[in-house]
């Protein structure tokens, strides 16, 4: 059963229920992998005001927060238990920090690049108790791989997909920092041996993993750019053929018509952009496949739908009631090191719809001379904020867009070089369909049909406007998703919601439209409950609710400190704070521009800050109206 979830290396040569401690794991190659006899002396700490900043050329301040937490890592791999000796224990990395689970053993792939490259700030380069530690956590490591080439994650006999892609290659890496080194030569043998087994399992086509369509597909990226590094080390001609045609399967089978990539079903904005982007770009960098160029360029357009800029240029905020899996809010305009989509920007020069995503070159030049300049030593890693994916693709560097680049690219997102379009994106084989409708004053984006898991809300999902930015956005969770909430709190965004759309008085199922004066409408209903009319006029976003019982209509708020928020009985509204009136309306102005949500009878509302916060700069909050009422009740956002 195979269970999923949540060089051009710098400084190498030629490229760029978990078993208890003690027990043993039934079915593994564990018999065929000695364990070193040591001895493992501790790894000596870094000499005081270490790691020193400025000694870091600029693409390498990312390894400074490693090096910080290196000796940690290191002594902390158990020496003492020959039954589990290799495991990374200490909890730096992934759940749970059992001997049983391979992804915790991830981090060779950091003490292999500590070993091999020397640089001025770095003390153990050769170190012979990291050499020795690190031999022992490989061989456990190897021993966890089952017979067929997979390893396991959260269960000893489980045949993990993420834990043998990603494991693949950060093995292939280990592998090429030894043979740079010229260490272990007995352990490189075998981590050879390992790597043709884990591509074997990965990229047979009769695996379960290759289902259609593929689900959790950045793990299958993770497989098939690891094999890619793996190959280019030590090539293999039906190997790589195989890998060629899962390549293409992904491409086919691993991305919706509609452009986003299967998480598991649906779309994920942090795995689809911060994940699975990135390990296809490790194949482009690798080989110049074009496959993957056009799995980017597809992505981008469907990206530029679902990620939102504020007018104050502080960042976007994202379409987050849809993604299937976390909770990614929004995007700041800068982004300092560590940011882990930086390798996605080797497609920016082919496809350049994604330079609007990416901080400019400019920007990351100045946060990094800033980092550079400040006299405390880097800061360590918090445990389990530890990816060793930041490191790992940091050596293949990045094509940031300039500011010239990403500007120019912005000017061309579809909502600010249109005023006025309604468009579907549907994925057929999930009956899921993507509504983005552009009017002079509104940008809205909602979801009807299959929900693809139990995190995504459906509905009307973000509302922007051209001045102000975004009103509204709706949540993951029922207390803060935009929706009409029955008596027993469960709002009508987390069922099945079934739809019709018209332009008019004409059916609208699909193509491109440009509405001009007509106003666009979804029907669409939650079984026979909650009936419900959207409307979209020039400047104004109508929700016509009727009810079998007593409904509360929920929206939530993306506010400022420095709006000016009040009900229409003259009520204020404070940041921060529950407010209350009986009234009929609620009015947010934020500076030239007045929202109005109306709904044109006086009921008793009330506006609750949460705790969620949106962007570092921009101090915005999201705070939820709630109007509670009998069943029947017509809302409606004016935007001027």
């Amino acid at each position: 059963m195979v269970l999923s979830r949540r060089g051009m290396l710098l400084g190498t040569a030629g490229l760029g229920a978990a078993l208890g401690v003690g027990a043993v794991v039934p079915g593994t190659a564990a018999a065929g992998i000695a364990p070193p006899a040591g001895p493992f002396p501790a790894l000596p700490p870094l000499p005081g005001g270490a790691p020193v900043r400025a000694q870091f050329e600029p693409l390498e301040q990312r390894f400074g927060p490693y090096l910080a937490i290196l000796p940690g890592m290191v002594n902390d791999v158990e020496v003492d238990d020959a039954a589990t000796r290799g495991f990374l224990g200490g909890g730096w990395w992934r759940t749970p920090s059992v001997p049983t689970n391979s992804r915790v053993q991830e981090h060779v792939f950091t003490f292999s690049w500590f070993l091999a490259n020397e640089r001025e700030w770095n003390p153990y380069s050769g170190s012979v108790p990291l050499r020795n530690r690190l031999d022992a956590a490989i061989a456990h490591y190897l021993g966890l791989q089952h017979d067929d080439g997979s390893w396991p994650e959260y269960s000893a006999a489980e045949k993990s997909k993420a834990a043998t892609g990603f494991g693949i290659g950060y093995l292939a890496k280990t592998l090429a920092n030894l043979r740079q080194a010229n260490a272990l030569p007995e352990r490189r043998g075998e981590i050879g041996t390992a790597l043709k087994k884990g591509m074997t399992w990965f990229l047979n086509p009769d695996n379960p993993i290759w289902e259609s369509p593929v689900h959790y597909a950045n793990q299958n990226a993770s497989g098939l750019a690891s094999a890619t590094l793996a190959l280019k080390l030590d090539p293999d001609a039906a190997l790589q053929k195989k890998l060629a045609d899962r390549i293409g399967f992904l491409a086919a089978h691993g991305q919706s018509p509609a452009g986003f990539f299967y998480e598991p079903t649906g779309m994920d904005i942090n795995y689809n952009f911060e994940v699975m982007l990135p390990e296809i770009a490790e194949i482009h960098v690798l080989t110049g496949d074009r496959t993957v160029v056009s799995m980017a360029g597809k992505f981008a357009k469907w990206f530029g739908y679902n990620v939102l800029r504020e007018p104050d240029g502080t960042g976007s905020l994202t379409y987050v009631g849809m993604s299937a899996r976390t909770t990614v809010t929004g995007y700041d305009d800068v982004v300092a090191d560590p940011d882990r989509t930086d390798l996605a920007s080797v497609f920016v020069p082919e496809v350049p719809a994604l330079a609007p995503f990416f901080t400019s070159a400019e920007d990351r030049a100045a946060t990094r001379e800033a980092w550079r300049t400040d006299p405390s030593p880097a800061p360590p890693l918090a445990k389990q904020d530890t990816s060793p994916r930041i490191i790992a693709h940091a050596p293949y560097g990045e094509k940031l867009p300039s500011a010239a680049v990403k500007k120019q690219a912005i000017q061309q997102l579809p909502y600010l070089s249109s005023k006025d379009f309604a468009v579907q994106r549907k994925d057929t084989a999930t009956e899921q369909t993507y509504v983005y409708v552009r009017r002079p004053a509104l940008y809205l984006a909602a979801f009807f049909g299959e929900r693809p898991s139990q995190y995504a809300r459906g509905s009307a999902g973000l509302l922007w406007h051209p001045e102000a930015g975004t009103i509204v956005q709706s949540q993951q969770d029922d207390a803060s998703c935009w929706a009409s909430v029955l008596p027993s709190g469960s709002p009508d965004a987390r069922g099945l919601l079934t739809a019709s759309y018209r332009v008019g008085d004409r059916d609208w199922n699909g193509d491109r439209i440009v509405p001009g004066s007509a106003p666009v409408t979804v029907d669409y209903a939650l079984d026979s409950r909650i009936r419900t009319k959207l409307t979209l006029t020039k400047n104004t976003v109508t929700r016509a609710v009727k009810g079998t019982t007593a409904l509360t209509e929920q929206v939530p708020l993306v506010l400022k400190p420095t709006d000016s928020v009040s009900f229409a009985d003259g009520s204020p509204a404070g940041f921060g704070k529950t407010s209350s009136a009986t009234t009929d309306a609620l009015v947010i102005r934020r500076g030239d521009t007045t929202i109005r949500i109306g709904w044109g009878t006086a009921l008793a509302a009330k506006v609750v800050a949460t705790d969620v916060t949106i962007l570092r700069e921009g101090g915005r909050r999201l705070h939820v109206l709630r109007v509670p009422h009998p069943g029947t009740l017509t809302t409606t956002i004016t935007l001027g």
